[in-house]
């Protein structure tokens, strides 16, 4: 049994992004499962050497949208464990159903020393069969780990007498470039050789000041070669699993929505008889989904918080308004916003007010059945972005920790309370002037709600310093939902 087994539980089967894990103990595996899917206690190492686990099914209690199989790496002289990759990689390609196909391999190598060996006679096999198709189509992806141990290497081994003059930009840029001409000797030329050029390899770390670039990086490419090779469906699992990039949450949001409604909210059909609140329902449950926050509680799809929602969406102008052509840094206004309201309050434990009793609207809502109109649309519209550049500012403060009352009433308030949510409904007003939502949307031609949701996009590169600059807040104590009463 792997020790992985001591801290994750067996699938229940579920819909969820089923990923393959190789290499060896000691490599990093579990360090890149805990940052990349956002838990704190996966581990891949396998307690006894020759056990088979492949076929077990991990899920973390953090996390539940992915599934992990853990297989160790190709021993030298060993074939028994290359002969097990590649016959689960085989059964599972045949199975007729997507959420028990395998969408993903994570084939991991640490960075080698000056003189070590990257591949061994095993993992050059299994390259070669990846090569030759005998595997399939199934996305493999090589991740080259602990980028920042090649880094303070090539810093240590650069001559100082050359580097002494060099300022702090130039000298980083150096270093760079130094690890950069390593990595192409000593892993990617020998990786080319056996697997060819065009090999998806990333590299990567969990520590420094380099791992959410290199991690966005490794994420991104996955979810592109899974949608590539196996579809949209499952390319969106693997977006909802991850916890790396916020743009790949808005990315699968927009897939879910044109999907299940967008389209649908023109004709009115498939929502006849149905009220407005059941409607909002729909659109919020999957929103929230498709985000995948650590929220044990269910405080995102609990009553208070979609009441919360609805408030925002039935106020005519929200926060200070700005030029709604002007383009913002969606990113740097919340984080003063945050700033703003934080020092506003009378200590760290001062409870933070957003409006939540809204009982004429809902009762309002709750008996109003959905009409195809352009009142409708602009509702739709706005409570689907509001709601989602909340959840954006949400996943800025928790930092993949468990959701606490207090972190999301802070994330709506910050919102709520920043230019861009007047920005926000500026714009969505402005469309509705240019162009009739009905008309747009009978055209099939809703890219401008598209491009105004990507537009106020987070990247996971800008996460970092966003939070660096963010002051000292304790989210993990917790408050009613109502602190006015």
């Amino acid at each position: 049994m792997s020790s992985i087994g001591n801290h994750l539980s067996v699938s229940s089967g579920l819909s969820r992004f089923r990923i393959l894990v190789i290499g060896k103990t000691g490599v990093g595996k579990s360090s890149l499962i805990n940052h990349a899917f956002g838990v704190q206690n996966a581990t891949a190492s396998h307690a006894q050497p020759g056990e088979a686990t492949i076929d077990q099914e991990f899920i973390s209690p953090q996390n539940d949208r992915f599934i992990l199989h853990d297989s160790k790496g190709f021993e030298p002289g060993e074939k028994d464990n290359l002969n097990i990759v590649r016959d689960f990689i085989g059964r599972r390609k045949a199975m007729p159903d997507l959420k028990d196909q395998l969408h993903a391999v994570w084939l991991c190598f640490e960075i080698p020393r000056a003189g070590g060996r990257l591949l061994e006679t095993g993992v050059e096999q299994f390259l070669t069969s990846k090569r030759e198709e005998e595997l399939g189509e199934i996305p493999i992806v090589v991740v080259f780990t602990k980028y920042d141990t090649l880094l303070d290497r090539m810093e240590r081994t650069l001559d100082k007498s050359f580097t002494k003059d060099l300022s702090k930009e130039d000298f980083q840029e150096l270093t760079k470039k130094s690890a950069k001409d390593k990595l192409k000797e000593v892993c990617i030329a020998p990786l080319e050789k056996f697997a060819g050029s065009d090999m998806p390899h990333v590299t990567v770390s969990t520590k420094g000041n380099h791992h959410e670039e290199t991690l966005a990086h490794l994420i991104r490419t996955t979810e592109e070669l899974v949608c590539k090779h196996i579809g949209t469906d499952a390319s969106v699992m693997t977006s909802v699993a991850q916890r790396v990039d916020p743009g790949l949450k808005i990315k699968a949001s927009i897939e879910v929505g044109k999907r299940k409604y967008w389209k649908a909210l023109a004709s009115s059909a498939p929502f006849k008889n149905r009220s407005m609140w059941d409607c909002f329902h729909v659109l919020h449950t999957d929103i929230v989904n498709v985000w995948n926050f650590q929220d044990p509680d269910g405080h995102l799809c609990s009553p208070e918080f979609r009441t919360i929602m609805t408030n925002m969406v039935n106020e005519l102008g929200v926060g200070p308004t700005a030029d709604p052509n002007k383009n913002l840094a969606f990113g740097l206004s919340i984080v003063g916003t945050i700033a703003g309201i934080l020092s506003a309050l009378a200590g760290p434990a001062a409870p933070i007010v957003v409006p939540i009793v809204a009982s004429v609207v809902v009762a309002h809502w709750v008996y109003e059945v959905y009409q195809r109109s352009r009142s409708a649309l602009q509702r739709f519209m706005k409570y689907i972005i509001d709601l989602t550049l909340v959840l954006q500012t949400l996943y800025l403060l928790s930092e993949n920790r468990k959701l606490s009352r207090r972190a999301i009433k802070l994330a709506v308030k910050s919102y709520h309370d920043s230019p861009m949510s007047g920005t926000v409904h500026d714009r969505i007003q402005q469309y509705d002037k240019q162009s009739t939502f009905l008309e747009r949307a009978d055209r099939d031609s809703l890219d401008q709600f598209v491009k105004l949701l990507q537009s106020y996009n987070i990247s996971a590169e800008e996460m970092p310093g966003l939070r660096d600059k963010l002051p000292a807040v304790d989210l993990s104590s917790d408050e009613p939902w109502d602190t006015k009463s």
